[in-house]
């Protein structure tokens, strides 16, 4: 038995199991690393494809998956407790966002005032250096630096205090204080935002009013700058998708089809029982025979008034005799 033969047959198998890890191709792929995605610019067999699709699909994934991860061993490294982590570089392909940006904050009154006296704001970092404990401790909540007063064991007590003085109840309650400023002071920032959004709303509908007053209902008038363009009213549609409440909508409109159209003239009888024959009195015609036409308004303003006693021609006639 020739060896060569059987070293080779045992090199063509094992190359048939385990394919090269350098990928190529007609058209090479686009990688982008920051994303993590590969794109395959390369039309796909239509042969290979109708012939057994799965498998034509993992090729397609599997020489898209070693490209990758090809580059991804290439990159810089960086230690952590879970091992090495490869530092990505930042994305090439621009994704369309799934929602609109994020409108600016309004600036607040302090805001406004750092801005005109050129104060600028840094960030603080919640830790904060305990030469005591030697460690980073956290600047509020449990266990902050702001309550290292009220938990100290030892405290130097003025000599103008009174004996029943509390230094650890008076460094909470000027806690408490404090709290309660900073919430204060947030909601008047709330108010005043919120007076300031209603302005601009209010500005905007008299804008919005304005130009639909010209006799092209603003179609050619000239935009402001920075004026928005006002929204119409969406019309709402009904999903294709079968949905749980199918049926529901269904027999509604049902429903709807089989009742009888309003009308403007009909009435509705006021009547607990309509038709009964104890129930003979029409309340209508009883309140336009008692107010003579004039409704039952006018019936009621003139029981409210007193009513005035009237004399005859006669006895006005003897009244004035007797004097």
């Amino acid at each position: 038995m020739d060896l060569s033969a059987v070293v080779a047959q045992q090199t063509a198998a094992q190359a048939a199991k385990y394919k090269s890890v350098a990928v190529e191709k007609e058209i090479p792929l686009e990688a982008d690393v920051g994303l993590l995605t590969i794109t395959d610019p390369n039309p796909i067999d239509a042969e290979a494809y109708q012939a057994d699709r799965e498998a034509h699909l993992q090729v397609l994934a599997r020489d898209g998956v070693q490209v990758l991860l090809a580059q991804v061993f290439a990159l810089p490294t960086k230690s952590s407790i879970h091992g090495p982590l490869a530092i990505l570089p930042q994305p090439t392909t621009r994704l369309p966002r799934a929602k609109p940006l994020p409108k600016p904050r309004m600036l607040t009154k302090w805001d406004k005032f750092a801005n005109a006296k050129g104060i600028s704001h840094r960030k603080r970092i919640n830790k904060v250096w305990d030469e005591q404990k030697q460690e980073w401790v956290a600047r509020w909540g449990y266990r902050g630096k702001n309550k290292e007063a009220e938990t100290q064991w030892l405290h130097e007590i003025p000599s103008n205090k009174p004996d029943d003085y509390d230094p650890r109840a008076e460094a909470r309650k000027a806690r408490k204080e404090r709290v309660a400023k900073n919430e204060l002071a947030k909601q008047k920032n709330l108010e005043y935002n919120a007076r300031m959004q209603a302005k601009r709303d209010e500005v905007d509908r008299s804008v919005a009013r304005s130009r639909m007053s010209t006799a092209s209902m603003g179609r050619f008038d000239k935009t402001l700058e920075g004026e928005k363009k006002p929204r119409g009213v969406k019309r709402k549609f009904a999903a294709n998708e079968t949905s749980s409440n199918e049926k529901e909508r269904s027999l509604a409109l049902i429903s709807k089809l089989d009742g009888k159209p309003a009308s403007k003239k009909a009435r509705v009888d006021p009547r607990p029982n309509p038709g009964k024959t104890e129930d003979v009195l029409n309340v209508r015609k009883a309140v336009k025979f008692a107010s003579r036409g004039a409704g039952s308004l006018a019936l009621g303003r003139s029981l409210e008034k007193p009513k005035k006693r009237t004399m005859s021609k006669t006895a006005r006639k003897k009244m004035g005799g007797r004097h």
